[in-house]
Protein backbone atom coordinates (compact mmCIF):
# COMPACT_ATOMS: atom_id res chain seq x y z
CA UNK A 1 0.00 0.00 0.00
CA UNK A 2 1.45 3.35 -1.03
CA UNK A 3 -0.71 5.73 1.03
CA UNK A 4 -2.54 7.07 -1.79
CA UNK A 5 -6.20 7.75 -0.31
CA UNK A 6 -9.09 5.62 -2.60
CA UNK A 7 -10.54 8.38 -5.03
CA UNK A 8 -13.47 8.19 -6.84
CA UNK A 9 -16.12 10.90 -8.45
CA UNK A 10 -19.68 11.04 -7.84
CA UNK A 11 -21.81 13.37 -10.16
CA UNK A 12 -25.17 14.95 -8.83
CA UNK A 13 -27.84 17.08 -9.56
CA UNK A 14 -29.20 18.96 -6.79
CA UNK A 15 -33.04 20.99 -7.05
CA UNK A 16 -33.70 21.10 -3.10
CA UNK A 17 -31.49 24.45 -1.42
CA UNK A 18 -30.36 25.20 -5.04
CA UNK A 19 -30.54 24.09 -8.81
CA UNK A 20 -27.87 22.93 -10.74
CA UNK A 21 -25.60 19.52 -11.25
CA UNK A 22 -21.96 18.79 -10.71
CA UNK A 23 -19.04 16.51 -9.08
CA UNK A 24 -17.67 15.57 -6.02
CA UNK A 25 -14.56 14.15 -5.38
CA UNK A 26 -14.60 11.40 -2.33
CA UNK A 27 -10.98 10.91 -0.52
CA UNK A 28 -11.96 7.25 1.05
CA UNK A 29 -15.59 7.38 0.78
CA UNK A 30 -15.36 11.12 2.78
CA UNK A 31 -16.00 13.96 0.40
CA UNK A 32 -13.45 16.23 -0.32
CA UNK A 33 -14.31 18.73 -3.12
CA UNK A 34 -16.92 19.86 -5.31
CA UNK A 35 -17.44 21.40 -8.16
CA UNK A 36 -20.78 22.86 -8.97
CA UNK A 37 -22.99 24.30 -11.80
CA UNK A 38 -25.59 26.40 -9.81
CA UNK A 39 -28.50 27.23 -12.48
CA UNK A 40 -30.25 29.72 -10.94
CA UNK A 41 -27.35 32.08 -9.97
CA UNK A 42 -25.15 31.43 -13.27
CA UNK A 43 -22.04 30.57 -11.69
CA UNK A 44 -19.65 27.04 -11.29
CA UNK A 45 -18.58 27.03 -7.82
CA UNK A 46 -15.76 24.66 -5.98
CA UNK A 47 -16.11 24.08 -2.27
CA UNK A 48 -13.79 22.20 -0.21
CA UNK A 49 -14.23 19.92 2.74
CA UNK A 50 -10.74 19.23 3.15
CA UNK A 51 -8.06 21.92 4.29
CA UNK A 52 -5.63 19.93 2.29
CA UNK A 53 -5.82 18.71 -1.23
CA UNK A 54 -3.30 17.70 -3.24
CA UNK A 55 -3.38 20.44 -6.74
CA UNK A 56 -3.01 17.63 -8.87
CA UNK A 57 -6.73 16.32 -7.37
CA UNK A 58 -7.90 19.69 -7.97
CA UNK A 59 -6.75 20.08 -11.50
CA UNK A 60 -8.42 15.91 -12.03
CA UNK A 61 -11.63 17.36 -10.73
CA UNK A 62 -11.77 20.39 -13.04
CA UNK A 63 -10.69 18.52 -15.85
CA UNK A 64 -13.46 15.73 -15.10
CA UNK A 65 -15.71 18.61 -14.42
CA UNK A 66 -15.35 20.03 -17.90
CA UNK A 67 -15.64 16.41 -19.38
CA UNK A 68 -18.99 15.26 -17.31
CA UNK A 69 -20.96 18.57 -16.76
CA UNK A 70 -22.49 20.64 -20.03
CA UNK A 71 -21.29 23.96 -19.99
CA UNK A 72 -24.04 25.94 -20.52
CA UNK A 73 -26.78 26.70 -17.74
CA UNK A 74 -30.78 25.44 -17.85
CA UNK A 75 -32.83 28.32 -17.88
Amino acid sequence: MNGEPKKSWTIASDVSSRDGIGIELLLDDQIALEIFRDDTKKTREVTLYKAEIPLALVEESIEKFKKEIPWDFLE
